[in-house]
């Protein structure tokens, strides 16, 4: 994990974030809530520094865009600043393939999760629900690991991001 980096510039943050609508089919009430959760939580409290951007002197806040082409992430990057938002800065790729177990186990214990609200008792609500978690807190290690050179970031922000990356993959 990044904990051991040196505080990070107030600016190196993400002040929008937007999804490519074209790659989701559907969404139920339930993953709409955990989209828009997380999105509220990223952009209150996130830590994201593209380190070429960065390196190139551009500071942020930055706007990212996420989508989906032909089974990668595509995590369009451009000027936050208001009055300034849209020019593009740079685009990461990310290939999905070490994501796609994560992904799906996540969907499944999740699906577990929202039936067990529904008509479970509080102590399988609890069970499932740690098992969301661990579930989400490996995938949001690995996407560390996948954004290690590229963007710096930390913990929080890369569960929150796993979370959108999985609403991207919602097909039918």
């Amino acid at each position: 994990m990044l904990s051991n980096l040196p505080p990070v510039a107030p600016s190196a943050r993400i002040s929008s974030i937007d999804l490519d609508e074209t790659t989701i089919l559907r969404r139920n009430d339930d993953i709409e809530q955990e989209r828009r959760v997380a999105v509220f939580d990223l952009i209150e409290d996130n830590v994201f520094k593209p380190l070429r951007i960065w390196d190139s002197g551009y500071h942020g806040p930055y706007a990212v865009r996420l989508a989906v082409h032909d089974g990668r992430l595509s995590m369009e990057i451009s000027d936050g600043r208001e009055g300034h938002e849209g020019e593009l800065l740079e685009t990461i790729m990310l290939g999905m393939g070490r994501f796609r177990r994560s992904i799906r186990e996540y969907f499944a214990i999740c699906e577990s999760y929202y039936q067990a609200i529904r008509k479970a008792s509080a102590k399988e609500i609890e069970t499932i629900d740690m098992a969301r978690r661990g579930v989400h807190n490996h995938a949001a290690e690995l996407l560390l690991e996948r954004l290690e050179g590229k963007v710096e970031t930390d913990f929080p922000t890369a569960r929150r991001l796993f979370t959108l990356i999985c609403v991207l993959h919602i097909k039918a």
